[in-house]
């Protein structure tokens, strides 16, 4: 299944199911049990969505992150052997690890926004995973059960801000910087995820391209890792890393500026597109 969370014509937050045109609105029938799309989750309840909701045009919508509450965004630097040369850095034992919040993410086809602060606004394709079910020191021989489906990210990085200190986090979390979408594929859907590759263009050409089991440190092993540390909770979101190809390593570089668009493609898993504004100066 597609898995969308979306804002109605009428302005209502609702969730249910997709295709590549329409959307259900499986939230005008379930909201009283299931208030949002994580609810669905935490009860492992997804099946009661397919085939529910009275259909609506994809276009009359506004998409929204396909958990747009999630408890934790975390986020893997450094996971791509080419990322990791052409940053310079030595190859990571363990995870690097860093977070987002939700305001920094929009949807499918909403602008993301350059911030007044800095022009060194990037773009970063990359996986996503959303955990299905709760779990605490996950093995990595079951990690995978613990996985609901998978999303394309755009981690938009602001990448003076991301070096001001050895700290990621001010780079990574600039609101309304980065995007996931358009749906979450349940992970039944989209077969073998290491078979699948990844692609980011920018106005169309592509600037990034890797297989997904080019991963230095694979799924497994973030799920096991992170839960170590603490429980992952249905809805949270694992964001695993982008490929070689970021704008700031290019020569000549190249950064985000308004009326460019990024999309990033996930086979098996969709496109991602978001257009690029300025952020709004302050009344």
């Amino acid at each position: 299944m597609r898995l969308v969370s979306f804002t109605r014509p009428d302005g209502i937050d609702t969730y249910g199911t997709a295709t590549d045109d329409t959307v259900f609105d499986a939230g005008a029938v379930l909201s009283a049990e299931y208030p949002d799309l994580k609810a669905v989750l935490a009860a492992g309840h997804l099946a009661k969505l397919e085939g529910i909701g009275v259909p609506l045009l994809m276009d009359s919508v506004t998409l929204l992150p396909p958990i747009p509450n999630p408890e934790k965004i975390l986020c893997i630097g450094l996971n791509y052997l080419p990322h990791i040369l052409e940053s310079g850095r030595p190859r990571p034992e363990f995870p690097s690890i860093f977070t987002r919040y939700p305001c920094s993410v929009v949807g499918h086809g909403v602008a993301i926004e350059r911030p007044l602060a800095s022009r060194e606004f990037d773009y970063e394709g990359e996986l996503a995973l959303v955990i299905g079910k709760d779990g605490r020191h996950i093995a990595t021989k079951h990690a995978l059960d613990h996985v609901a489906g998978y999303s394309c990210f755009n981690e938009g990085s602001v990448r003076d801000y991301q070096n001001h200190t050895t700290q990621f986090w001010p780079g990574k979390s600039f609101e309304r910087s980065g995007s996931m979408g358009p749906w979450l594929v349940t992970a039944d859907a989209v077969g073998s995820i290491d078979k699948q590759t990844l692609t980011t263009r920018v106005n169309g050409k592509v600037e990034q391209y890797t297989s997904i089991s080019d991963l230095a440190i694979g799924i497994p092993e973030l799920i096991a890792y992170a839960s170590t540390v603490l429980t992952l909770r249905a809805g949270d979101i694992i964001v695993t890393g982008t490929p070689g190809g970021v704008g700031r390593y290019r020569k000549p570089q190249l950064f985000l500026e308004a009326g460019m668009d990024v999309e990033v493609e996930i086979t098996n898993v969709g496109l991602l597109k978001n257009g690029v504004i300025d952020e709004p100066q302050p009344a």
